[in-house]
């Protein structure tokens, strides 16, 4: 934004990377340290204990690895997995995608269950294939948690339900990058084997840091994994984890102090309390979509993202110019429609460190930009709806009561 300055603040709402918030900038604002010494290995022994409260798992394995979601993803593949193993993984959008890419170039067998962008992984068919699959072929199942491209989250605790069904050994590897922090996500009570998320999402840090939690299944499966891993190894980490230094190379210091001031303020709201947030914003930018006569992405309600809303535009207009015009004329930043829906949506991104009247300004923002474009939208009318919905359901700030 130096390079294209814009008058007051940029109205940030793709879903990711997100808002930071002013403590967590000011606790970035430091100077590099030696992570040899004494300091960063007891900041990082209780930074590992708290993430592991972000998944909801108390026998988990945290690792924070300086990577993207993207490196992530092949850090949970390649520790439990070898070359030729088959996976089930589901195609439902760009992310969901980009990881069974990801895993076909990792040279994994994976079979592909694919749906149309807007709905969500048919369990359907999991569900067939696993009661078929006798003799436990299936390695692993891999799905992605909510799918930003298309404002779709899936329901996992029916997967475990599916698996322990049948008694199927295979491994539950999920991509939480947009969900955890800001969806409900229990790793403990869903048996997830591997859960993984990125520090740019609901946690509202800078991108690079990975978090990946690994469930003593997983952990064990990577004594006997033969995919080739160097710089994603958790045994590397393991081994110092026990020498209590806990870091094989070097990690971002000033990104441990910003994870540190992050989960503090998780923590203060509760997490309970910031799901339900990220529930009341979604459920308010629904309503205004609803009221400016659009549609929603997603096709079933069940599906509904509580991060992101994908929101459809009629076939006369061009989606990407309502990213572009809302950017150029009023410092708004809106998600952009990706792969297939490119041009047929834009995304509304409602999660991290945001409220209500952020919210709503937003909202107003759309509503120009709609009229702008040559949509027929009565001013005001989304952010009535919005406004209505969230003036009833909005508690007291926790720490102000």
């Amino acid at each position: 934004m130096d390079y294209v300055y814009g008058p007051g603040r940029n109205h940030l709402f793709v879903p990711g990377p997100v808002n930071i918030p002013e403590q967590v900038t000011r606790a970035m604002n430091r100077n590099n340290e030696d992570y040899r010494s004494p300091a960063i290995p007891a900041l990082t022994k209780v930074l590992l204990e708290d993430v592991k409260k972000i998944f909801k798992t108390t026998s988990g394995t945290p690792f924070l690895i300086p990577t993207t979601g993207t490196g992530a993803w092949e850090s949970a593949l390649t520790n439990t997995l070898s070359p030729g193993d088959r996976i089930v993984s589901f195609l439902i959008g760009q992310f969901s995608l980009l990881w069974i890419d990801q895993q076909q170039r990792l040279n994994f067998n994976v079979d592909v269950v694919e749906s149309d962008w807007g709905q969500g992984a048919n369990l359907d068919i999991l569900a067939s294939k696993i009661g078929q699959d006798k003799s436990h072929t299936i390695k692993a199942v891999c799905i992605v948690h909510n799918e930003t491209a298309t404002g779709v989250t899936n329901n996992l605790a029916t997967v475990r339900k599916i698996l322990d069904h049948y008694q199927h050994p295979a491994l539950f590897l999920v991509d939480g990058v947009s969900s955890v922090c800001a969806l409900d996500f229990r790793m403990d009570e869903w048996g997830i084997d591997v859960a993984l998320t990125g520090s740019q999402k609901a946690l509202s840090l800078p991108t690079g840091m990975g978090i990946v939690c690994a469930s003593p299944k997983a952990l064990e499966a990577s004594k006997t994994a033969k995919s080739v891993r160097v710089f994603f190894d958790w045994n590397d980490y393991l081994k110092f984890y026990k020498l209590g230094t806990y870091w094989p190379y070097t990690p971002s210091i000033q990104l441990l102090y910003g994870l540190r001031a992050a989960l503090d303020l998780i923590f203060e709201e509760g997490l309970d309390n910031v799901i339900a947030r990220h529930g009341r914003l979604a459920k308010a930018t629904r309503l205004a979509v609803e009221a400016w006569g659009l549609k929603n992405c997603t096709q079933k309600e069940e599906w509904f993202s509580d991060t992101v809303t994908a929101v459809i535009v009629p076939s006369y207009i061009d989606s990407s110019e309502i990213v572009r015009r809302a950017w150029k004329q009023y410092n708004l930043s809106l998600g952009l429609g990706l792969n297939k829906v490119a041009g047929k949506v834009f995304r509304i991104g409602h999660l991290g460190n945001v409220n209500e009247l952020q919210l709503l300004g937003c909202l107003a923002g759309v509503e120009m930009v709609l009229k702008d474009v040559g949509y027929p939208v009565k001013l005001g009318s989304g952010v009535a709806a919005a406004s209505a919905y969230l003036q009833n359901s909005t508690p007291l700030i926790p720490s102000r009561i």
